[in-house]
Parts: structure tokens; C-alpha cells; sequence
């Protein structure tokens, strides 16, 4: 069974009356373990794509399987316990919480459970150590660089061992270092088993992935593999 099915998604938005379709018949399937690029210039419909598939939107028509179960099915507070337990998140803006230390970032998703979990602190430290961020646990947010934030952003979307991360344009505001050290992490996370699933318009940053969707005017256009040599060639991009 395919942890991802998308069978004729599309999205439609109406505003006042002008209809904007940003989804427009994607079908594919994604398994678990994979590493899969979503890439497309803006507004292709690449992060309407993310948002569907992770469950903060609905498709205005088609079917969507996840784990073998409808999600149209689904109620929103159902959805959102789903988001919460299967799925976590890393933007290209962070999202962090200002003034508040790593540690209470990164613990923030398990105070939304509604079982008190008596080994929260272990996760939250273990989430930390998972992208060597451990010595910066009592810093506040706005005293970390970018590549930091977006690290203590990975901790924060691990700390409730989701089957899937969605990473949209995760170094879009970093520099080519920190950019590597981010998709680096991504890579280490997808070879001890998690689903990746990252949206990007950079062609190097797709490359780190093991397979590519390729999306223009709200079509998947391609779907391709990565081959070794064009990872190579996007870890020394990076590293330019």
C-alpha cells in the first residue's frame, strides 16, 4: 500500500467570483522512505500541492489517500489531530516563536496532544540532538543565525516522530552553507526512514531529493529520478 495516493487532485479558488484553478488534475503516488522533490517556478502550484497533501487544505475535487484512508472522509478536527500525529512541517520562514528559548520551540506540538506525555523532555532533547543543536537548548530563537533557526525548526517538526516532513523552500533564506547543512540533515533523516517530501523552485536544492515532480500551471509536467551525478553536482552548488 502507497503511503501517498493522489488520483485527479485539483484546487479551485473563488475570489468574488474569479475562479484561479491551482491544481489541476495531479495524479501520482508517493511510498514511504521516499525522498521526493516537488519543483515548479512560483505559482506553478507546488505549495498548494504541499498544502493539500499535508492535510491544511482540501482538494476541490479528486481523491487523496493517505495510509489507505479517504481523507474527504475526514473532519477538520479529525484532520488536525492527523496533522499533528503523522506529519510535520518546516517553512522557509521558521516560524519560531520570538523571545522564546529553542526548548520551548521545539516542545510546542506535544502541547497540543491531548495525552500528557511524561517523556516530553527526552523527546525534545532527542529532537535537538537529531540536528546537533543540544548546546543552543537555552538560547532564545532570536539569538540563533538562520541555518540555526531553520535546524531548531527541523527538531520542532520531529519532536512528534511523524511519518512524513513536508520542507517548503527550506533555504530560501539561508546562505549556501547553511543551505547544505539543512538539506544534509533532510538526507539523514530520509536514510533512517522518514518520508521527505520538499518544495522547491531551485534546481540543486530539488537535486538533493531522490525523485523530482516536476509542476507548471497547477500540472505535474514530470517525474523523474535522480540520478547520483546530478546529486553530486548540487551538494558542490551548494557549497560554491
Amino acid at each position: 500500500m502507497s503511503l501517498i495516493v493522489a488520483e485527479h487532485l485539483s484546487k479551485v479558488y473563488d475570489n468574488d467570483g474569479v475562479k484561479t484553478r491551482a491544481l489541476d488534475d495531479a495524479t501520482f503516488r508517493i511510498e514511504k522512505g521516499e525522498f521526493v522533490s516537488i519543483m515548479g517556478p512560483s505559482g506553478s502550484g507546488k505549495s498548494t500541492l504541499m498544502q493539500v497533501l499535508g492535510l491544511l487544505d482540501r482538494a476541490t475535487d479528486g481523491v487523496y489517500t493517505l495510509e489507505g484512508k479517504d481523507i474527504s472522509q475526514f473532519s477538520d478536527d479529525e484532520l488536525a489531530i492527523l496533522r499533528n500525529k503523522k506529519i510535520g512541517f518546516v517553512f522557509q520562514a521558521f516560524n519560531l516563536l520570538p523571545k522564546t528559548t529553542v526548548y520551548e520551540n521545539v516542545e510546542l506540538p506535544l502541547l497540543y496532544d491531548d495525552l500528557v506525555m511524561e517523556d516530553n523532555d527526552s523527546r525534545v532533547k532527542a529532537a535537538l540532538e537529531a540536528v546537533s543543536m543540544s548546546h543552543r537548548i537555552k538560547y532564545f530563537s532570536n539569538q540563533l543565525s538562520g541555518g540555526e533557526k531553520q535546524r531548531v525548526a527541523i527538531a520542532r517538526a520531529l519532536v512528534n516522530d511523524p511519518e512524513i516532513i513536508f520542507a517548503d523552500e527550506p533555504t530560501g533564506n539561508l546562505d549556501s552553507k547553511s543551505g547544505l547543512q539543512v538539506m544534509r540533515i533532510l538526507q539523514n533523516l530520509n536514510e533512517a526512514g522518514r518520508t521527505i517530501i520538499l518544495v522547491t523552485h531551485e534546481t540543486y536544492t530539488a537535486e538533493h531529493a531522490k525523485r523530482i515532480l516536476r509542476m507548471k500551471d497547477g500540472r505535474i509536467v514530470g517525474d523523474e529520478r535522480v540520478a547520483a551525478r546530478r546529486f553530486a553536482s548540487a551538494e558542490h552548488h551548494l557549497l560554491k
